[in-house]
Parts: C-alpha cells; structure tokens; sequence
C-alpha cells in the first residue's frame, strides 16, 4: 500500500480579517480576528508584518475596501499572504494566466503605498515587467514581506492598474 502525503499547508500565524471601508489617508482602528490555533507567546516571539489591502477602486461614497492580514516577518511572499486569507489579487485575465508565482506573466502586480522600506529589493523578474512603471510597482509573487528582523505595517493597492 503507497503512502500518501498532504498537499495542504496550514501556517498558524496568518490572520485576516475584512473591515469597514476606509478613506484613504485615513487611520482606522481595526480588530483582527484569528481562526490559528498558536499561542499569544508564540506569534509575539518573532517580528510580525501587519499588512493592509485596499482595493483597486473607491465605492460611490469615496472610501477603499480594505482587507488586513499579519505575517512573520521574512517567511512568505506577498503573492501566498494574499491566496492564503483569500485577498483578490489577479484581474480577470490573470485568474486564468498566471505563471503560478514564477515571475513569469506580471499579473500580480500590487503597489506599496506605505512600508517599502520593510521589503526586499525589486527582482530582475520585477524590473523587466515593471521598468516602465512606478518604483512603488511591484510583483507579488517575487516581493518577500519582512526580513526576520524587521516588523512595521505594509499598505497594498490592490490591481494599480485599474485606479482612476
């Protein structure tokens, strides 16, 4: 009889929750709920990314959705934080086309409106698919939150592309 293996993998310091819309610019005060089964000891032991995602469009009355999650600071790619707590990332085209997180398509593209600072530097994947577009441009699938050092919030566009 074969033995078989999990193809899931389940990282209990992720946590997400959906807010209230919020005007850009603004502060909010935000409750994060967590489904994680990890102690309060653990989480705070290593250096957290707290990260915000508005989205790509303001609705009628002027403010962004916005999705938060956390993440240990070093450990994942903006790409796996965002599928992992269900935060829309591709467009339409990119739901179908996507390389998978291999730098290969630029469909994940995202843009660090605050906390550049406590991410890696651009890729040559990144600089070859975003050369014409801003230096707050990224790829999610080739940008690594953190640094196993550092904590502080990063702020997401989501889909830059669709803003008007």
């Amino acid at each position: 009889m074969a033995a078989t293996s999990s193809l899931f993998s389940f990282s209990p310091f992720t946590f997400s929750h959906t807010s209230p819309s919020v005007k850009p610019n603004r502060s909010v005060r935000v409750s994060v709920s967590s489904n994680a089964s990890a102690s309060s000891s653990e989480i705070a032991s290593k250096p957290q990314i707290e990260l915000e995602f508005l989205g790509p469009k303001p609705k009628d009355d002027g403010t962004y959705p916005v999705d938060k999650a956390a993440a240990i600071s070093g450990e994942k790619l903006l790409r796996n934080i965002m599928l992992d707590n269900k935060i829309e990332l591709y467009a339409a085209y990119g739901k179908v086309m996507n390389c998978g997180g291999v730098g290969n398509c630029g469909t994940c593209i995202v843009e660090i409106v605050d906390g550049k600072e406590l991410l890696n530097e651009r890729t040559n994947a990144e600089n070859r698919y975003l050369k014409k577009k801003p230096e707050s441009w990224r790829l999610a699938c080739q940008t690594i939150v953190g640094n196993k050092e550092n904590s502080g919030k990063v702020v997401v566009q989501r889909l830059p592309q669709w803003k008007k």
